[in-house]
């Protein structure tokens, strides 16, 4: 009866999967499933039932919320979905050709040439836009700006209703941390001073609105690496927001709109003030869409000017050997920059290290044993 009812209703023939030779089978799409638990709970029997597919999808937030006094099946497959990444950006832009070649110089550390320009264009558009599939396409449709930046208040409007109905008893945290992000970022050192939440906070009092936001996929947390070998403290963070363009319109909000002159000095790197904090953040959106877990070294001695260092990401390679397994990463926003921390981390760390980045905006070198990349080439780490 339900598959019927569905073909009535949407006057479609479903296709199930022992005709799947004949043409292709249904799928059946359950979106905003969080809004009826009963549906999740009786993907168990359409599953066995075998003869189409289904998608579950629904707000990370709310979704965890609707799951009192259901049995979660089983069945269910979890997907961790992120923001768009920069090669599904470039698609957008109805360019399939730049990505590939991206990878080639990456690979070969050869430069980009004459493309660099174009591809760095390209990265800013990325950067300014976002990358949540609903401003990307107003965009792709506009090329306005302003129309962009509507959509994107409306949806952190959606995350702050969302927190509001959600998020139980730590509403307050919740919302306390996610005001305070662009504030923390703006800083020299962008660790999360929760003293600006509450006087005398502790991070016991406030772990689980810290990770009920990076669970939802609305913000990213990097973590205090001790002696660069991974092992973390999670009482010691940098607070990102999962998606760069939504960060712009969070951190710049008078008026409640963006102007189109703040994003046009963005487009063309002429912002005196913040862009650091938005050139670090969408490193930590595309290193996270990448799988990587975020780690950061941060040392402040008081007797030791050579311990004295902060790493901005901490990556690992993909297999453990028994030295050179930690890639650190450096991610400079301006024309002209120092490398004292990086120099300092190779020479008291060099046999955990394997290859120094520095991520910037100028094309692919490598000088005195590090690499530089163009801040595009991040995905490829």
């Amino acid at each position: 009866m339900l598959f019927m009812s569905l073909e009535v209703y949407f006057n479609r023939k479903l296709t199930p999967r022992a005709k799947a030779d004949e043409e292709a089978h249904s799928l059946i799409i359950l979106d905003e499933v969080q809004f009826c638990p009963r549906a999740r709970v009786a993907i168990k029997h359409l599953v066995a039932d075998h003869r189409y597919d289904y998608i579950e999808t629904g707000s990370l937030i709310s979704i965890k919320k609707n799951v009192k006094d259901i049995m979660l099946p089983s069945e269910e497959h979890a997907i961790e979905m992120h923001p768009m990444d920069f090669e599904e950006f470039l698609w957008a832009m109805d360019d399939e050709m730049m990505m590939p070649y991206i990878q080639l110089q990456f690979e070969k550390r050869k430069p980009m040439g004459a493309f660099h320009r174009k591809t760095l264009d390209y990265f800013r558009q990325y950067l300014i836009v976002g990358s949540m599939p609903q401003t990307v396409a107003k965009y792709v449709e506009t090329h306005d700006f302003e129309k962009v930046d509507e959509v994107k208040r409306d949806i952190l409007a959606l995350y702050r209703n969302d927190i509001k109905k959600y998020a139980d008893n730590q509403e307050t945290k919740v919302v306390a941390i996610f005001d305070e992000i662009p504030g923390q970022l703006q800083k020299h050192q962008k660790k999360f001073r929760l003293s600006a939440l509450q006087n005398e906070a502790r991070m016991r009092d406030y772990s689980e609105a810290f990770f009920g936001l990076g669970d939802a996929k609305i913000i990213n947390c990097c973590y205090l690496s001790i002696g660069l070998k991974l092992n973390e403290v999670r009482t010691t963070l940098k607070c990102y927001m999962g998606d760069t363009g939504l960060l712009i319109s969070h951190a710049f909000d008078e008026r409640g709109i963006v102007s189109e002159e703040l994003y046009q000095k963005l487009m063309f790197g002429k912002l005196e003030v913040n862009e650091g904090m938005l050139i670090e953040n969408i490193v930590a959106q595309m290193l996270r869409a990448s799988g990587h877990r975020l780690y950061f070294y941060s040392n402040s001695s008081r007797t030791s000017n050579d311990d004295r260092m902060e790493i901005d990401f901490l990556i690992a390679k993909p297999i453990t050997t028994s030295r050179h397994n930690i890639f650190p990463i450096e991610v400079k926003s301006g024309k002209t920059y120092t490398l004292t921390s990086l120099k300092k981390c190779i020479a008291k760390y060099g046999n955990q290290l394997s290859i120094p980045y520095v991520l910037h905006d100028k094309d692919v070198r490598e000088m005195d044993g590090l690499i530089y990349l163009p801040l595009y080439m991040t995905p490829l780490l």
